[in-house]
């Protein structure tokens, strides 16, 4: 019923102008992402936008919690990406809704700084701010680092809240990160944001970072196919006077090959903050066995390195039947019609199969039953016969062990009913109505006049039928001489 409540409650807003931020994160950290602040507030609340559930306010264990326009995640998990909204209610009832994207990056081996965590560069003069710092309270910044190296030398005056480069030079241009630590009762987290650095200088390079392919990545293809393979690095600040990305074939490169079916295509960008990429397409006309045993590998340098990435290809998984699957698809349909088969057989010979199986497994009874009372001869009786005839239709008082045994067979249900109509009767009205509504419930066993011609047989269907519809013959575990 909350949940509805609340799904009830945003929903009323979605006439109101959504603003959305998108904030990101690394996995493990702590993260807090703020609601503008309005003097006129009167309260904030925040929502998981996909569950539409309140997030409410910090309780013992939690890792995320509202704070008024606060909401905080400490730390961080994978699971945590996703939106939330920040629901703005003010005095005169009126109400604005903030849309906040959370993104959380893992981190990975040889990357400090993923492409979304980074802040632009505030001034070209030398002092870099820690972007973040100002969102925790008490926070103390550990670690300044360069390019994902932590940062040393005289060159280099570490603030409260920020790192100063003295005379600042081409060689100084980069990512900075600092890494601080925050207290929340009695528990420290790490927190770190990543910005760029740019100097006045015209260009400067960075280390190459291939941004894709990954290296080691297999790529599927099919034989006579054509393929593009593209490669794009990352080379420095502005463009760069030396910057190659191209592609080798086993170690060679694809400009001094002899393959006429190979050829590149390169063209260069720009960042939003001046950084400069290559990317080169490889092109392959078709698809030949041999290019499944060749390396394809992108080779990016600059001024300061070079740095690789190796891809190899493989053939596009096909559907085949092999063997093992020919014979299990042949198994099941053998099963399914061989249940088919004996459901069938079943059905047309349910009484015998039944009575054969009765007279070949034969139970041993636990229990001797005889009475001297009639009426416990009655509830102990398991099968109540009743011979359908004329006379018991036209008679008026019924017998006393008759009563007996309809009330045991329909008020308690402990004794089944057989009904025998010896007599062509027709209609049922002048019959008791116990009578009638067991008719009607599951007929009778007519004695038809081909059954006079052997009368004793066993074999023939009326006996069949009132076989079936008795009890199984129970073996007694007494001396057949006890009595």
């Amino acid at each position: 019923m909350m949940e509805y409540v609340h799904l009830i409650f945003l929903s009323t807003f979605l006439s109101v102008s959504m603003t959305s931020e998108t904030f990101d994160a690394m996995e493990g950290e702590a993260l807090v992402i703020k609601c503008p602040r309005w003097s006129s507030a009167l309260n904030v609340a925040w929502y998981h936008t996909d569950t539409n559930k309140i997030i409410p306010a910090e309780e013992e264990g939690s890792r995320i919690f509202s704070l008024k326009r606060f909401l905080w995640f400490l730390p961080t998990s994978r699971e945590d990406s996703g939106n939330y909204t920040c629901v703005i209610r003010f005095s005169n009832n009126s109400t604005k809704l903030f849309n906040m994207s959370v993104w959380v990056h893992p981190y990975k081996q040889g990357v400090c700084f993923p492409s979304q965590i980074r802040y632009p560069n505030d001034t070209g003069r030398g002092k870099i701010v820690c972007p973040t710092i100002d969102s925790y309270k008490n926070a103390t910044i550990t670690q300044w680092y360069k390019d994902c190296k932590p940062l040393q030398g005289d060159r280099y005056f570490m603030g409260e809240k920020y790192v100063f480069i003295k005379n600042p030079r081409q060689d100084d241009d980069g990512y900075y990160t600092c890494q601080f630590i925050y207290t929340h009762k009695g528990n420290v987290f790490n927190v770190s944001a990543t910005r760029i650095f740019i100097s006045r200088a015209k260009h400067s390079p960075l280390p190459p970072q291939i941004l894709f392919p990954k290296d080691k990545d297999v790529i599927e293809v099919e034989l006579g196919a054509p393929l593009s393979l593209k490669c794009q690095a990352r080379l420095g600040i502005k463009k760069q006077p030396m910057a190659v990305v191209t592609w080798d074939v086993d170690n060679i490169p694809v400009k001094y090959s002899d393959f006429s079916r190979f050829h590149e295509e390169t063209h260069f960008f720009e960042g939003r903050e001046q950084e400069y990429y290559r990317e080169t397409t490889l092109h392959i006309t078709e698809i030949r066995k041999e290019d499944l045993q060749t390396n394809f590998t992108c080779v990016a340098v600059n001024e300061m390195h070079n740095t690789k990435a190796t891809v190899t290809l493989q053939l596009k998984a096909q559907c085949k039947v092999g063997l093992p699957n020919v014979i299990l698809i042949v198994g099941s349909l053998v099963l399914l019609v061989a249940i088919a088969v004996s459901v069938m057989l079943y059905q047309s010979f349910r009484v015998d199969i039944v009575l054969l199986y009765r007279e070949i497994f034969q139970p041993y009874s636990v229990k001797n039953d005889t009475a001297s009372a009639i009426e416990k001869r009655m509830q102990k009786s398991r099968r109540l016969i009743i011979l359908l005839t004329c006379q018991l239709i036209n008679c008026k008082e019924h017998a006393y062990d008759q009563h007996i045994a309809l009330y045991n067979a329909l008020i308690q249900n402990d004794t089944k009913v057989i009904l025998l109509e010896m007599e062509t009767i027709g209609t049922y009205e002048k019959l008791q109505e116990s009578l009638r509504f067991i008719v009607k419930k599951q007929g009778t066993i007519k004695w038809k006049e081909q059954h006079t011609v052997h009368p004793q047989s066993s074999n023939s269907k009326f006996w069949k039928q009132v076989r079936y519809h008795m009890p199984r013959t129970l073996k007694s575990s007494y001396s057949a001489n006890t009595g």
